[in-house]
């Protein structure tokens, strides 16, 4: 089992703990990552283009001009796609673009996204990140002392203080445990993981 120091806020190793195997250190496979990032940026689509056919525009409902004589070609209604002004053919509609991926494959996804972070290093414990007040300066001070750069940081429950202290730096982002997800494993560059939160992702991920 993969053993990883824990560390406080000033970047001091505090103690070490003992992560799963079967969750931190399984093969990791790309194309079950890949499959389960599709599904989520599709699901963020809103699908709400909209085009009118030419039985939707308003108008059309005489013969704009006489049959023969004019010269023109035949016309039956304002409303055909070749005027100015009429419907639309083959126009998009509203539609759901999210796509399914079974639990499982979820699942393993998300273990693969943790070993991947764990074998390349870029996986942290620590120990706590409790704020006594809402202030973003003294969050940023902290996460210049650990220095990880853009970083994904996991709590257990809600955490007012370290939500709203961190939610106006751009390069930081704090999510809960049951909120963990392969997308925002592999955006960042660091993943942070208060200790607290690992029971959570243990009982969620253990096969």
């Amino acid at each position: 089992m993969p053993v990883v120091d824990v560390i406080n806020i000033d970047n001091e190793t505090v103690g070490q703990i003992t992560l799963r195997d079967d969750i931190f250190a399984v093969e990791v496979k790309p194309h079950l990552m890949h499959e389960v990032v599709r599904m989520q940026l599709a699901k963020r689509r809103a699908g709400s283009a909209s085009t009118k056919g030419r039985s939707e525009v308003r108008g059309g409902g005489r013969k704009p001009y006489r049959q023969k004589g004019t010269g023109r070609a035949r016309a039956g209604t304002i409303r055909s796609p070749l005027a100015r002004g009429g419907g639309v053919v083959f126009g998009p509609k509203p539609r759901d673009h999210g796509l399914k991926v079974p639990k499982k494959i979820r699942r393993a996804a998300l273990r693969s996204a943790l070993s991947d972070k764990l074998a390349t290093a870029q996986l942290t414990v620590l120990e706590d990140f409790s704020l006594p007040e809402i202030k973003t300066k003294s969050f940023v001070e902290i996460m210049d002392r650990l220095d990880f750069g853009r970083t994904l940081i996991v709590i257990e429950a809600d955490n007012g203080h370290l939500e709203l202290s961190s939610r106006n730096v751009p390069t930081v982002k704090v999510i809960r445990s049951v909120g963990l997800n392969v997308f925002d494993v592999l955006k960042y560059d660091h993943l942070l993981l208060v200790k607290d939160c690992l029971a959570e992702i243990d009982r969620r991920l253990a096969p």
